[in-house]
């Protein structure tokens, strides 16, 4: 695998912003990671979307060189500092935005509040607003007792986005519909700890996964066979598929393979 180019940082209003920005000329792809997840975690999808147009790769404040957050990190200000950043590398709509897990939340929001921007949209086992206000009700006790171990143990910035999914969830059921875009919904079909995860909360996620790529009319769901919550490392081929079949009309009729 040819190894990524070395990433670069810019200043958005004195915050220092990690970036990878590779190829050239349209359409621009925008990789926006989950939650924690460095910029880097794309390392085999964007060697496979090399000579296809621009990608863009970020880091959001707090991971890696990027500056800690100087804000409470809701869907809206995660939205509004990816479009300064979209906007001072000069890389023009419309986009292609590949979210992954929490990354999900910006893209639905960035596609609601800017539709004319956006090409289409691919969602990496994506964190819907309704995982965000349900799927807590169905934890365990010993999910519950984890979290807290985790928060006392490695406790949090307090602006960290994590801490504010409620925010966010809450600023997506106020925002616009989602637009009739291209949408695809890449969904694991082998979730880690099935036996210490109540059927209740896999029940609801599932059914979360399918209401997302009902969202668009020109949405469709997509089973990835082999993989868990990172199809982005597990079945790379079909990501980078799935993102270069994402087209400003329609879908192929031939169907997505793994």
């Amino acid at each position: 695998m040819t190894p990524l180019p070395p990433s670069q940082c810019v200043e958005l209003d004195g915050r220092r912003v990690e970036y990878l920005c590779q190829g050239h000329g349209g359409p621009v792809r925008v990789l926006i990671n989950g939650s924690g997840g460095p910029l880097h975690g794309w390392h085999l999808l964007l060697p496979r979307l090399a000579g296809s147009g621009t990608t863009l790769a970020y880091n959001r404040p707090g991971i890696g060189r990027s500056a800690a957050p100087a804000r409470p990190q809701t869907a809206s200000v995660m939205v509004a500092d990816l479009l300064q950043l979209l906007a001072t590398l000069q890389l023009p709509p419309p986009w292609v935005l590949v979210a992954h897990s929490f990354g999900g939340l910006v893209a639905n929001l960035l596609a609601r509040t800017c539709p004319a921007q956006v090409a289409g949209v691919v969602l990496l086992e994506a964190t819907a607003p309704e995982d965000v206000l349900q799927l807590p009700l169905h934890e365990s006790r010993l999910q519950r007792a984890l979290a807290r171990v985790s928060q006392r143990l490695w406790p949090l910035h307090p602006h960290h986005e994590t801490l504010h999914a409620r925010a966010s969830a809450a600023e997506l059921l106020a925002a616009p519909g989602f637009p009739p875009l291209p949408l695809t919904v890449l969904t694991g079909q082998r979730p880690a700890l099935t036996w210490a995860t109540p059927r209740a909360l896999l029940a609801a996620r599932a059914l979360h996964q399918q209401r997302l790529a009902a969202l668009s009319p020109l949405g469709r769901q997509v089973p990835a066979d082999a993989s868990g919550h990172f199809p982005q490392f597990s079945q790379p081929d079909l990501v980078a598929r799935a993102v270069l079949q994402m087209p400003p009309g329609g879908w192929p009729a031939a169907p997505l393979q793994a």
